[in-house]
């Protein structure tokens, strides 16, 4: 298995990605390095993850993609008001002219990765999870594929994921479909054009076009992981802004990225916790896209009663009954947020 040692750094095989030699001859000149304009911004949005964001910094850092005078590249960690020793350890690596380093105190990832914006300067902004380790040649294969593509607005790679050290196989109760809530994403090993919002790339190895996002506006502050509060969403309602403004979305599968899998990710406790936001973070993407989520409850109550049917009708299998007992649970958390949002609703009229 794929593992960090104590210190953070990555041990787990390097995949060998074949890098083209005449790579360069496929940016367009606005891609190309030049001492006064950079490529990618690649940003880093943190809170309180100082256990393994060294090893994510580091790994920027060593990205392999030609370069003159440093300046084809930068890397932005957007401290969201961290309370751990997360200063320290971005301060002890300002050494090096790529990085750079702000302090955002609104608490917020889609917050933090608004401000990232703002911070940095490229036309392609490239988005690492503070637990995540990017392979060497991660940025070049996302700049690669926007330069040959100038309607690609949104891109991400493929994931793999770092067990902790004492786990030696995942616990029995987790199924194939339940590891996309730990960060692993596998479309396959050739480039997907993706229409359909739900197989939309992670957002621990996530980029997007600039122009695009200025376009619509930033990412909601609606959507987003905000300290504990699990809201996610954020990137499929992205895929969707973009499909419909005629921009497209691709998978690509040697653009890497393994993220590290915390311990207690791989507590029952912590997947109930997370379906229940995720059935939060739906009904907000529906208020959005102002859908009829009257209907839309009244589906998710039949989503409920399936989910909980198909755990009792599996109890012997220990991962397809908890990956249907996670699913119901969402229900009731997309549920209960409908409740409030009427309550709040007829109380200021």
């Amino acid at each position: 298995m794929e593992r960090l040692d104590q210190k953070g750094h990555n041990r787990h095989e390097s995949l060998q990605l074949s890098a083209s030699n005449s790579i360069l001859s496929t940016l367009p000149v606005w891609l190309m390095p030049a001492m006064s304009e950079l490529s990618i911004s690649a940003i880093i949005c943190t809170h309180n993850r100082d256990r393994y964001l060294g090893a994510a910094i580091d790994s920027l850092l060593a990205q392999d993609l030609p370069d003159v005078d440093g300046r084809n590249f930068e890397v932005v960690v957007i401290d969201n008001a961290s309370t751990d020793t997360t200063r320290e350890i971005v301060e002890a690596r300002l050494g090096n002219p790529r990085l750079k380093y702000v302090y955002e105190s609104t608490l917020g990832l889609s917050t933090a990765r608004n401000r990232g914006v703002q911070e940095s300067s490229a036309e392609i902004i490239a988005y690492l999870d503070d637990d995540a380790v990017a392979e060497p040649y991660w940025l070049r294969e996302l700049l690669t594929a926007y330069a040959n593509n100038d309607r690609l607005g949104v891109a991400g790679g493929r994931v793999t994921l770092l067990w902790p050290d004492e786990i030696t196989t995942p616990p029995v109760w987790i199924s194939k479909d339940m590891m996309s809530c730990l960060g692993a994403y596998d479309l396959g090993q050739e480039v997907v054009n993706i229409t359909d919002p739900g197989l939309t790339p992670r957002g621990l190895n996530y980029s997007l076009r600039r122009s695009f996002l200025e376009e619509i506006g930033g990412f909601d502050a609606q959507l987003g992981r905000v300290g504990k509060k699990l809201l996610s969403n954020e990137e499929l309602v992205m895929t969707e802004l973009a499909l419909a403004k005629g921009w497209q979305v691709q998978y690509l599968p040697k653009a890497l990225v393994a993220h590290n899998v915390a311990e207690e990710r791989l507590q029952r406790n912590w997947f109930m916790k997370r379906s229940w936001w995720q059935g939060v973070s739906e009904f907000y993407r529906d208020q959005l896209s102002e859908r009829a989520w009257g209907a839309r409850m009244a589906a998710s109550g039949e989503r409920f009663v399936r989910g909980l049917y198909k755990s009792i009708k599996y109890v012997f299998r220990p991962d397809a009954c908890f990956d249907n007992l996670t699913y119901a649970y969402g229900q009731i958390g997309y549920m209960s947020t409908a409740v409030q949002s009427i309550w709040k609703s007829e109380e200021a009229s």
